[in-house]
């Protein structure tokens, strides 16, 4: 193919700065490329077998990869290889008219990006050109190396493996009238819950089929063969139908080949040209088909199967990913470009089509683009329980609450895995019904209800945190020591949801029966580390974990919770009936400085008990108690929102979308805290307890979670972690003297 240099055209369109290679013009251009396919006015192409449609899909196939390629290879950084292998895929579904298109798979950005480019959504972002595509590639503010809710026009965020499908998921159970297809790589088909969560969700939603996964089926992962790599067609139609798959739409690139390629996996940009567009037809009109299916009610999934990295500078697993050698200079990687150069007139065409598309750049069009309508929940019922009288259960208590935004709003979805009644919520069953295709009223299902109860804490996460990201109001329930194999896509929406150009809902969270009530159950229930991952992340700025002390702590931080966007909030509280301590108005206090002074005795000196949690406070009464008759002073301090005790310059609060620059002062902090001696206890991790161990200039110590043990009670578990009366007792007395 003859090169020619930009500098050769002197009317060259700001647009096509940075591309380094034009080539000559394509065979049948004159034919099939001169006008657009899809034309002015329209949002798709007129009809999948039109010829000048199938040959500008091709072109746009090349022109995402030519991007993909030398964007990438600007940085010598980046994953070229596997968006390459289904550029068709997407080209087909952009010229279609399908822009709400999420991925599984982080590592096909840089084509994400390129995309978004010549639809011209990045120019929300200053990016106008090809030369500014490449130079904010993989630079802070720029286009990250995996996908964000920072970039105009994506809906989703994508990094680990396994969490796609939740997004897809989610918008389609909320836009029921719109397709959302997903990437799906074939090296990450095996991850845990992708298939299972798509079966739980078809059960529980059957007439929600308008999500469309894409498997890229290359033969690769990412440094090796594919598991799945030896399946014949047959076998993965078959795998997809026994997971519930009614339609199984597939397109094999070995059926095209005219070039005698060995293998199973071959790569359609060495066809004939002739053949290539045969491909991209079979391509086109199989996608029409796929999408057409899903938005009328069947589960279906399109399988390309396509070698990995066609088009690009490598194959196979080789095509993966660039290293420092693959830079634009390198002569493989001019080759390549040149290889996929298009004409100028070419990249207009593509880059028109890709506008109209749709309706409009994603960034105008796409669903997350704009705020989801919910209906004012209003005054929520609140019931306020005498401090000192009759014990409540807090979970209850909130359970509730839960019910009544359920009843407010239709959207609303809680999810646990089938755990409510045993985490002393089955009152949001009663209110809410579980989804069930059995209608049994014993057990509260109903097809309709708004309970979601999949066995798996990843379903369960997953869609209640893809919901809260495209706008919802979501609840997800679980146990605190089962909640760490749902924290991963939980984690992954969080930090989306601080980079995000848009109000969404807090994805809130209920942890129940924390490790001091499961001490009969074994070490399997007994994980509170996962206390101190939320620890660690309130330093992002937007992770708010939460230990309301009793049942009216637990209602006013769910209604406060409520109120929040772009937030992730963790309230922590027990499934046992424990002492009520405190008023509402208490925990508003608080919620907003941090911490609450519950009990406060003068003496000659004074031991400050800074306690996070409810049971924990049991054994810390039994010590002020002793105390106080030795003549010391106590103070205890229920710590109800830790991330207010950090001081400013600890968090990254400012780098939030929702910046929330709530802090106590160090005078405030004095006033809750100060004393001869601080002892933190806490029935989880110490890590929680950070903010106030820095920020104190008393002597101090820690108590903490330190294992699980088989207990008969809550009380002998504490013992066994050194929590005790006494040993409070005992650590105070040393402080002070």
């Amino acid at each position: 193919m003859t090169v020619i240099s930009p500098k050769a055209s002197s009317a060259l369109p700001n647009f096509y700065e940075g591309i380094q290679y034009f080539g000559e013009m394509l065979p049948g251009f004159e034919t099939y490329g001169a006008t657009p396919a899809i034309e002015s006015g329209k949002v798709a192409i007129a009809s999948p077998t039109d010829k000048a449609a199938v040959y500008q899909t091709l072109l746009a196939a090349d022109a995402l990869r030519y991007l993909t390629l030398q964007v990438t290879a600007s940085k010598a950084s980046g994953h070229p290889g596997g968006f390459a292998s289904q550029a068709e895929a997407y080209a087909a579904l952009v010229m279609l008219g399908y822009k709400n298109i999420i991925t599984e798979v982080g590592h096909h950005a840089p084509g994400f990006y390129s995309a978004m480019f010549l639809d011209r959504s990045l120019e929300d972002m200053g990016i106008s050109t090809v030369q500014q595509l490449r130079d904010r590639f993989r630079e802070k503010h720029g286009l990250l190396g995996h996908l964000s809710g920072y970039i105009p026009g994506i809906l989703a965020p994508a990094g680990p493996l396994g969490q796609g499908q939740h997004f897809a998921m989610a918008a389609a159970l909320l836009h029921r009238d719109k397709l959302f297809p997903f990437t799906l790589g074939d090296g990450g088909l095996g991850e845990p819950y992708i298939m299972s969560s798509m079966a739980h969700f078809n059960t529980a939603y059957p007439s929600v089929t308008n999500f469309l996964p894409v498997l890229v089926w290359n033969g690769y992962s990412q440094e090796h063969h594919s598991m799945v790599s030896l399946k014949t067609n047959a076998q993965m139609t078959a795998f997809w139908q026994g997971n519930g798959f009614e339609e199984v739409i597939l397109v094999d690139a070995k059926e095209f080949d005219d070039q005698n390629q060995p293998g199973d996996y071959v790569d359609s940009t060495a066809f004939s040209f002739e053949q290539r567009l045969a491909f991209t037809k079979a391509i086109l009109v199989a996608v029409d088909k796929a999408a057409r299916s899903a938005l009328g009610g069947k589960l279906t999934v399109f399988i390309i199967k396509q070698l990995k990295g066609a088009g690009v500078h490598a194959r196979g697993a080789k095509s993966h990913n660039l290293y420092p050698k693959d830079t634009l200079d390198a002569p493989h990687i001019v080759s390549a470009l040149k290889t996929r150069a298009l004409p100028l007139e070419a990249w207009q065409i593509v880059r028109t089509n890709a506008e109209r598309a749709g309706g409009g750049p994603a960034a105008k069009t796409v669903v997350t683009e704009f705020e989801l309508p919910l209906p004012d929940l209003g005054a929520l019922p609140l019931e306020e329980y005498a401090v000192g009288g009759e014990p409540k259960v807090s979970t209850t208590a909130m359970g509730r609450i839960v019910g009544a935004v359920g009843q407010k709003d239709a959207k609303f979805l809680v999810t646990n895995a089938d755990g409510n009644e045993a985490s002393g919520i089955g009152n949001i069953n009663q209110a809410l019904k579980i989804i069930h295709p059995t209608t049994d009223d014993l057990y509260n299902q109903a097809p309709n209800g708004q309970v979601y109860e999949p066995l798996s804490e990843d379903a369960c996460a997953g869609l209640a945190v893809g919901l809260s990201l495209m706008g919802a109001r979501t609840l997800w329930c679980s146990y605190e020591s089962f909640a760490i194999n749902g924290l991963p896509i939980w984690q992954t929406v969080i930090q989306a949801m601080a980079e995000l150009r848009r109000q969404t809902p807090s994805t809130i969270t209920l942890f129940t029966a924390g490790a001091l009530e499961q001490g009969r159950n074994g070490w399997t229930h007994q994980r509170p580390e996962i206390e101190a991952y939320f620890a660690s992340m309130m330093r992002n700025g937007n992770v708010f974990p939460v230990f309301p002390p009793d049942a009216n702590s637990t209602q006013v931080c769910y209604d406060w919770a409520l109120t929040t966007k772009n937030k992730g909030i963790v309230i922590t509280a027990s499934k046992s009936p424990l002492p009520i301590r405190t008023t509402f108005e208490q925990t508003r206090q608080g919620l907003e400085e941090g911490a609450v002074v519950l009990h406060e005795i003068a003496g000659g000196k004074t031991v400050v008990f800074a306690v996070i949690g409810d049971m924990t406070l049991i054994p810390v009464f039994e010590a002020a108690a002793f105390l106080e008759t030795e003549g010391i002073g106590v103070k205890i301090v229920s710590v109800i929102n830790p991330r207010r005790l950090y001081r400013p310059h600890d968090v990254a609060w400012d780098t939030c979308s929702e910046a929330d620059n709530g802090f106590i002062d160090d005078a405030k902090f004095a006033e809750l805290f100060a004393g001869d001696a601080l002892i933190g206890v806490t029935g989880g991790a110490a890590a929680m307890l950070e903010p106030i161990m820095l920020r104190s200039n008393s002597k101090r110590d820690t108590f903490a979670w330190k294992r699980g043990e088989t207990t008969a009670s809550a009380g002998e578990l504490m013992a066994f972690n050194g929590l005790t009366a006494e040993a409070l007792t005992k650590r105070a007395i040393e402080l002070v003297h």
